[in-house]
């Protein structure tokens, strides 16, 4: 690259660090008040809150990376027409392919970093995240909370005190699971153990209270220490996978005549193609960024309506890009549609720039586009 061309991947590329740092802390700190639950509520420790609130940031980050590349751009190409570069590098003959090239270069850096989060990153996170979910939600000794009648799938939870280790005291369970008998147990101490890969409550020093449907009488049952198997917990963690927490693998090796993900075919469908649609998006930004301030204007013509004009469309060509995936759910025509948008807009951003330079300068002609102006030779 030359020095111009340095100077401009320089700032741009600087612009974006910085832009897509500050959304991507905005971002974990929303990821952060949603998740206070797990150390308020639930009594997770802060590095499964740091690690639940990680995870979620890569797929917001693929989302937010184009939007930061856009914003990269409109302040590199402002930027350097506030500082009259612009009309300096138009004045000596320089090729607008001269200006466009660094912001392409960063557009296909950025579209690699997003294609490797939407096809291996972000589906594993998704994994992560739901894993995570299930564990905290079966998880009893999260459920457990002092002082408190917690109910889940039948059982009734209440304890006076929690130690740090886990150790519960003053416990009651009442289990009515089985629909003809009701249980209850007190005990003065219980812990939580998995015996055999499946959660157990076990009890210290209690009583088994058990009364039969349409019986007044009550049997009582002393103990020293009993075990109360909790499989409904570990049931939870078994249901099958949703299409954005497949890998992109397991999504290209999908059979249609599979009866077992008949129901989510389109949702499949939608999210394969969406991956690979994901990093043409960078590239738009550049060439609408470059569509609405690539030309140069003097200090005394507003380029605010251009900025704004430029929001507006790439705001509208995410919201078609989205658009697309939902009819490719229901119909195999929305895959040209995902396509199609971000192609479209390329082609028409890009023609869009060449008219806008060969009317401000009539002796470019399309060989001067790619090397330089006519005048200059």
């Amino acid at each position: 690259m030359t020095l111009l061309e340095r100077y401009i991947f320089r700032t741009c590329g600087w612009a974006f660090l910085a832009v897509l740092t500050a959304l991507t802390g905005v971002i974990w700190i929303v990821q952060a008040l949603l998740q206070l639950s797990l150390l308020t509520t639930k009594s997770q420790s802060i590095l499964i809150f740091l690690y639940a609130t990680g995870i979620a940031v890569p797929p917001l980050l693929m989302f937010i990376a184009p939007i930061a590349l856009f914003i990269a751009a409109i302040y590199t190409l402002n930027k350097m027409n506030g500082d009259s570069e612009l009309i300096v590098m138009n004045a000596a003959g320089l090729s607008p392919l001269k200006i466009l090239k660094p912001l392409i270069l960063i557009g296909i850096l950025v579209s690699i970093l997003v294609a490797t989060i939407t096809l291996y990153i972000m589906p594993a996170s998704f994994r992560s995240a739901r894993d995570l979910n299930a564990l905290i939600r079966t998880s009893v000794s999260s459920i457990m909370q002092e002082g408190r009648f917690i109910y889940y799938a039948g059982l009734t939870f209440h304890c006076r005190e929690k130690n740090q280790d886990g150790t519960l005291l003053n416990v009651l369970v009442e289990d009515r699971r089985d629909s003809k008998v009701a249980s209850t147990y007190l005990a003065a101490r219980g812990i939580i153990s998995d015996i055999d890969g499946l959660p157990y409550l076990v009890l210290e020093k209690g009583s088994l209270h058990r009364q039969e449907l349409n019986q007044s009488d009550t049997s009582v049952v002393a103990f020293d220490r009993y075990a109360i198997n909790l499989n409904i917990f570990a049931a939870d963690t078994k249901n099958s996978f949703k299409a954005r927490e497949r890998s992109t693998l397991e999504l290209l090796s999908i059979s249609n005549d599979d009866p077992s993900i008949k129901d989510q075919l389109g949702r499949l469908r939608a999210e394969l193609h969406d991956r690979f649609a994901n990093p043409l998006y960078p590239l738009v930004s550049i060439l609408i960024a470059f569509a609405v301030l690539g030309a140069a204007k003097t200090t005394r013509q507003g380029r605010s309506l251009a900025i704004l004009s430029g929001i507006v469309v790439i705001v509208a060509v995410r919201l078609a890009g989205i658009s697309a995936s939902n009819i490719t759910v229901r119909s195999q025509i929305g895959i040209m549609l995902i396509y199609f948008v971000p192609l479209f807009i390329m082609c028409v951003a890009s023609f869009h720039s060449y008219v806008e330079f060969t009317s401000r300068l009539p002796h470019l002609s399309w060989s001067g586009w790619f090397i330089t102006s006519k005048g200059r030779k």
